[in-house]
C-alpha cells in the first residue's frame, strides 16, 4: 500500500508540472503569489490520495484558481481503477446537475436580447403547460409557473427519486434515465399530465424544471439545446470537451466510478456517455473537465467574461447570484442546506455562518449527483473545481471545502 502511495504522490508531481492542461488555459500562478499556502494545498492531495487507497474514490481532478490564476490543478489516483488508468487532468466526467448552470446561463443570455422574459408563463412557449393541476386533488393551479420559477425550482414539478407518494410516482425518476427511453415531445408530454407537487411560486422543491427550461430554449432560439450551449458558452469560453455525448476519439479518457458503492457494497453503475441520448436533458446530462468548467465559473466571477468572451452582461450574472425565494418556503428537504437560498441556477449563500460548508456570504455554487462539484467565492476571488465520479457527493463537498479554506493564507 505505501509503495502505491508512492506511485501516486510521483504521478500527481508530474501532472501538477503538466497543470495548464487541467487548468483548462486559465493563467497560472504560484500558490503564495494568490495568497494561498502551497503547504496546506498540498492536503488535499494527501486526504484524497488517502481516499483512493482506502477504496472509498477511484480519482478525482480538482482546480483551486484565486485571482483568476489556477494555483492548484492536481489529478489524483485513477481515471479507470479496473484498467489501472491513472487520473489525468483533461479526465471527462459526468456532471449531472451541474448540467443546471450552463442552461440556465444560455437562458439568460436569451432574456439579455428580449426574447424571453423571467415573467413569461412557460405555456407562452409550451402550451401543454397551460392548464396544469396541484395536488393528488387535482386542484387547479392558482397561476401558471413562470421562467424564473423553472429557474429557481419553484415550478410545482418535481423528481421521481424524491418521494415515494402518488405524485412522484407519476413523474420521471430524472431526465438522465428518461432521456435514454422517452423523446423530448414525449418526455413533456409526461410532465404535463402529472399533477404539480405545489403551487407555483410557494415552496423550493428540486426538479425537472431546468429540463423544461431547457426544452424553452430550444423553442425560443430555434436549434437543438446543446448546439445553443456550444455557440452561447462552449465555443466562446474554450470549452472544448463540455457535450452531451463524448465523441469516439475522446473515449479514452471518460473518468469511470468504482463498481460497488464504498460503504454499502451495492451496485454502482453509471451511464455510458458514448451512448446517444433521445433528447438533451438540461437537467443533468453533459460532459466536462475540471478546466472546462473553471473556465465556466471563472467567467461567473468575472461577471460574464473571461479573456474577452463576454457570455452575459454584469448586471445578469447579479441577478443570477442574488436571492430569488425571499420568503417562499424552503421545505425540509432544502438540498442547499441552512445558510443558502437559491438564485437563478445556483444556490447563493447569504450569511458566513449557519451551514456546515465553509464558505463567504455571496458564494454560490450546484454540485452533480456522481460527486462533481464546484463553486466561485466573489469575496475571495476564487474559484474551485472538484470532479470524481462516486456516490458520497455530499461528503466531499463539505471535505473540500474544508480543505480549501484552510489554505488561504491572507
Amino acid at each position: 500500500m505505501k509503495r502505491l502511495a508512492v506511485a501516486v504522490v510521483l504521478v500527481l508531481t508530474l501532472l501538477t508540472i503538466g497543470r495548464a492542461a487541467g487548468a483548462g488555459d486559465l493563467p497560472t500562478a504560484k500558490p503564495e503569489q494568490v495568497g494561498l499556502s502551497s503547504e496546506r494545498l498540498a492536503r488535499i492531495t494527501q486526504v484524497l490520495s488517502a481516499d483512493v487507497e482506502r477504496g472509498q474514490i477511484p480519482g478525482a481532478v480538482v482546480v483551486v484558481a484565486r485571482k483568476g490564476r489556477a494555483a492548484y490543478v492536481q489529478a489524483i489516483g485513477f481515471r479507470d481503477k479496473a484498467s489501472g488508468a491513472p487520473m489525468t487532468p483533461d479526465a471527462i466526467f459526468r456532471i449531472a446537475s451541474m448540467t443546471k448552470p450552463l442552461v440556465t446561463v444560455a437562458a439568460l443570455s436569451l432574456y439579455e436580447e428580449g426574447r424571453l422574459l423571467l415573467s413569461d408563463p412557460v405555456s407562452k412557449y409550451i402550451p401543454a403547460f397551460k392548464h396544469l393541476t396541484v395536488g393528488v386533488e387535482r386542484a387547479p393551479a392558482e397561476r401558471e409557473m413562470t421562467i424564473q420559477d423553472l429557474m429557481r425550482h419553484t415550478s410545482g414539478l418535481t423528481y421521481g427519486n424524491r418521494g415515494t407518494t402518488e405524485i412522484y410516482k407519476m413523474y420521471p425518476e430524472s431526465s438522465n434515465a428518461s432521456s435514454l427511453t422517452l423523446t423530448m415531445d414525449e418526455f413533456i408530454e409526461r410532465l404535463s399530465k402529472a399533477p404539480l407537487l405545489y403551487q407555483p411560486g410557494t415552496r423550493w422543491e428540486y426538479s425537472l424544471s431546468t429540463d423544461v427550461l431547457g426544452r424553452v430554449v430550444e423553442i425560443v432560439s430555434g436549434k437543438p439545446l446543446g448546439e445553443f450551449l456550444a455557440e452561447r458558452i462552449y465555443r466562446p469560453l474554450k470549452m472544448t470537451d463540455t457535450t452531451f455525448l463524448v465523441p469516439a476519439d475522446k473515449r479514452a479518457r471518460i473518468a469511470q466510478a468504482l463498481p460497488t458503492h464504498p460503504e454499502t457494497g451495492a451496485e454502482y453503475k453509471l451511464a455510458d456517455p458514448t451512448v446517444p441520448r433521445k433528447f438533451d436533458c438540461g437537467g443533468g446530462c453533459a460532459v466536462s473537465t475540471a478546466g472546462d468548467y473553471a473556465r465556466f465559473a471563472q467567467m461567473l466571477l468575472n461577471r460574464g467574461v473571461l479573456d474577452g468572451a463576454r457570455v452575459l452582461a454584469p448586471r445578469t450574472v447579479e441577478l443570477m447570484t442574488s436571492d430569488h425565494l425571499g420568503p417562499i418556503a424552503r421545505g425540509t428537504t432544502y438540498y442547499a442546506g441552512p445558510g443558502y437560498t437559491w438564485g437563478l441556477g445556483v444556490a447563493v449563500r447569504e450569511a458566513k455562518g449557519l451551514s456546515p460548508m465553509a464558505g463567504s456570504a455571496g458564494d454560490y455554487f450546484w454540485p452533480g449527483a456522481f460527486a462533481t462539484y464546484w463553486w466561485a467565492d466573489p469575496k475571495e476571488e476564487m474559484v474551485v473545481v472538484s470532479m470524481m465520479q462516486s456516490p458520497l457527493g455530499r461528503h466531499y463537498q463539505q471535505l473540500l471545502r474544508a480543505l480549501v479554506f484552510q489554505a488561504i493564507a491572507e
